[in-house]
């Protein structure tokens, strides 16, 4: 058995001893429900799980054997059994509902209705190959997604969009669709706010911005407290298009992701305060410093004269030599450089021996020296410098 097998078999075996999907799963991830799925059947298929469905009856009549040697669901699709016996537990119908006998799975579906735990799995069900399930699927997602908790929709809303790449993932997937755009907005926004799945919240972030559900505030702190790139440059970029700089700004400069960081640098330069842009000359991200820079010059400030300032104070920046070595030049700024190799502050060094290796300045004894340095910062900058050298 593969490792990649052995967590998936431990899994079936958890469901099986009936512990909750939650207890088996990550219900976070929209994988692991499709594996699951793949799991439950590869198991079932080669005896090493032997569920017992009892609770299920009507399987076997004739024509439910008709219906599915014709692959044509029922019009609408007959009850499993007249009067339904108490509901299974999770862990037997999650069971059934991957079972590899499709009668088995159909019979299961109406079974997950108002059990909000399972829809993910119905989910599942709406891309199956076999049309009786996947029709009976779809029926029962149409009458309970409207009226999931936002919790329950975090977690069925990746799951759909996931199986979008499977040959039958259309119709979840507009569904889903349908009901985030006409729907109330809230639904959007919770998936956008509160999903796990970087793919969702995208697909949430186009929703929001094609209804305008979010002012330029609201898609300013999205921006800032997304850790996606995708979302943080499109909100970011949606926040500055909004025209209110008064209070988007402050937001994307106190972010803490350079990217929406350096949005908000940008959106210095269209609120007409250039001078404002000074403070990132020496931001962590280089990013941020290089749209520093360009707000500065478009104001008619030289950032290379800013650092220059800057290297020669009393108090240097940390990252003043370094965005020095980005846009000064060799022959003017190599020599203050160097001088700050010696500087007390090990950031202040490391920051001035990568402003030499930018300018192309650096010196293999000096950087060899440095190797010794107690800083190690300034070891792991010394040695980057010296690879031209040693290979």
């Amino acid at each position: 058995m593969s490792r990649g097998t052995e967590p998936r078999t431990a899994a079936v075996r958890r469901l099986e001893r009936g512990l909750p999907l939650h207890r088996v799963i990550d219900v976070t991830r929209p994988k692991a429900w499709a594996d699951l799925d793949e799991s439950v059947r590869r198991a079932a298929l080669h005896g090493d799980l032997n569920p017992s469905h009892t609770w299920l009856t009507g399987t076997e009549s004739t024509e439910w054997r008709r219906l599915w040697r014709r692959q044509v669901p029922a019009s609408p699709p007959p009850p499993p059994h007249p009067s339904p016996p108490p509901k299974p537990s999770e862990a037997r119908l999650a069971l059934a509902l991957c079972d590899p006998d499709g009668r088995i799975r159909e019979a299961a579906l109406p079974y997950a209705a108002g059990r909000p735990e399972l829809l993910p799995l119905v989910a599942v069900r709406a891309a199956d190959w076999a049309e009786p399930v996947r029709a009976r699927a779809l029926a029962l997602l149409r009458a309970e997604l409207p009226g999931a908790s936002h919790e329950t929709l975090a977690v069925t809303a990746p799951v759909i969009l996931r199986l979008t790449a499977r040959l039958r993932g259309d119709g979840a997937a507009g569904l889903l669709d349908g009901l985030l755009r006409t729907g109330p907005g809230s639904a959007a926004g919770a998936l956008l706010l509160g999903c796990r799945d970087a793919a969702t919240r995208r697909a949430a972030l186009g929703i929001v911005l094609d209804r305008g559900l979010y002012d330029g505030l609201g898609l300013a702190l999205v921006a800032a407290g997304d850790h996606d790139p995708v979302v943080q440059e499109r909100a970011a970029s949606a926040a500055i298009a909004a025209g209110e700089p008064g209070a988007t700004v402050p937001v994307l400069l106190g972010a803490r992701f350079g990217r929406v960081r350096a949005a908000g640098v940008t959106a210095l330069r269209g609120a007409g305060r250039h001078a404002e842009a000074e403070p990132y000359l020496y931001d962590r991200s280089g990013r941020t410093r290089a749209c520093a820079r360009w707000v500065l010059r478009r104001g008619g400030t030289d950032p290379a004269d800013v650092y220059r300032a800057a290297c020669a104070a009393p108090e240097v920046p940390d990252r003043a030599p370094l965005g020095l070595g980005e846009c000064g030049t060799r022959a003017v700024d190599a020599p203050r450089l160097r001088e700050l190799t010696a500087h007390p502050d090990g950031r202040v060094r490391a920051s001035a021996v990568a402003g030499l290796r930018l300018l192309d300045a650096a010196e293999p004894r000096r950087m060899k020296a440095l190797l010794e340095d107690p800083d190690p910062r300034v070891v792991r900058e010394a040695a980057r410098a010296l690879r031209p050298w040693t290979g």
